[in-house]
């Protein structure tokens, strides 16, 4: 039962770090930019280095152990691909025009760091390729706050299902998809944020919706592992073929969530390479933690 507590706190802190991002908006002297194109692309290095060299090939062990060489590859590619779909499905529900990895300008940013600070001209606000249009009625950006928070959640079931998983059979690397994860639901945080600030303008409604987004990664885990022993546990253990498939299908996800969602808010915050020495920073990092573990 530890390892279950294990796993689930790490998915906590995973989750709970759209709060940062949260309070990095409100309280922070500046947005680091470069900061978060590092921190983003190093959390896509993280997630694809141990989806294709650790957790696919856990899939495949599990499978293969059950059904065979031949078909036990064939099921954790299909489990692959399958997690990749399930993911898009999510991911088409939100319209690309209000898509929460959107970026914030430095002047859009400014009023929440300071009251004092004027509100920007959004008629003469330099065009950032991706960043959120404000020069719209404060109902609109309510629910534009609003939309953004609940697709953030409902991104962060698969994410937090991911954790939980990984943590729950090998805590290592659970701990580092956690890290990867935490890094890249800071900039999710400012996504909240931002909208529903200028919609209200209230700091506290702003955190508070920010937080309650990041709380769905830790809910989706707790429900899953529910479901999963009402469904599938004998006796507290899962079956290799119900974990090989579960991984198969994480190992999808966090692939689409880097190439779709990490790597290009990387390139939208950050200048020359910083979004590929972020990247191949992850990569370095995953690749020893895995060696030394």
């Amino acid at each position: 039962m530890g390892s279950v507590w294990m796993a689930f706190g790490l998915t906590l802190f995973a989750g709970l770090a759209t709060g940062i991002g949260s309070v990095i908006a409100f309280f922070a002297g500046r947005t680091n930019y470069r900061f978060l194109s590092v921190a983003t692309g190093f959390s896509a290095g993280v997630m694809l280095y141990v989806s294709f060299v650790e957790i696919f090939f856990k899939g495949a062990d599990s499978l293969v152990a059950v059904y065979g060489e031949r078909w036990g590859q064939w099921v954790n590619v299909m489990s692959f691909f399958g997690g990749i779909l399930f993911i898009g499905v999510i991911d088409n529900l939100v319209p690309s025009a209000e898509n929460p990895h959107e970026v914030h300008t430095a002047e859009e940013q400014e009023p929440l760091h300071d009251e004092n600070a004027p509100m920007p001209d959004f008629d003469h606000v330099p065009e950032v390729a991706g960043a959120h249009d404000h020069r719209v009625d404060h109902s609109k950006l309510m629910r534009m706050g609003m939309f953004t928070a609940l697709a953030i959640a409902i991104h962060n079931f698969p994410e937090g299902l991911a954790t939980f998983l990984a943590a729950l059979e090998d805590p290592s690397v659970g701990l580092a998809i956690a890290v990867a994860i935490a890094l890249h639901n800071i900039p999710e945080g400012i996504s909240v944020s931002v909208p529903i600030y200028y919609a209200v303008g209230s700091r506290r409604k702003a955190f508070v919706y920010s937080f309650l987004s990041g709380l769905a990664e830790p809910v989706g885990a707790g429900m899953a592992y529910v479901a999963m022993r009402l469904i599938v546990g004998e006796g507290g253990v899962f079956p290799p073929q119900v974990m090989g498939v579960l991984f198969g299908g994480v190992a999808g996800v966090m692939v689409y969530i880097s190439l779709d969602e990490l790597l290009p808010t990387s390139r939208a915050y950050g200048k020359g390479h910083d979004s590929l020495l972020g990247l191949i920073g992850g990569m370095a990092v995953m690749a020893v933690s895995l060696l030394l573990m």
